[in-house]
């Protein structure tokens, strides 16, 4: 995976970090910078899995 497509995915993790947060913000779940990262993260392995997946997929059609 290329360091550029990874920047790419963070910046979509943190497009859509305000949308995860309010969420447990509602829950009463409060969290920090520190909480969020690996959220983050996570967010990241996701998004490189499905990346993969849809380029294999493409290769075999």
């Amino acid at each position: 995976m290329s360091q550029e497509l990874n920047m790419k995915f963070m910046q979509i993790a943190m497009k859509h970090l305000p949308e995860g947060k309010e969420f447990f913000d509602k829950k009463g779940i409060e969290l920090d910078f520190d909480d969020l990262q690996p959220m983050i993260e996570l967010l990241t392995k996701v998004m490189t899995e499905a990346y993969e997946l849809g380029k294999e997929e493409g290769k075999n059609s």
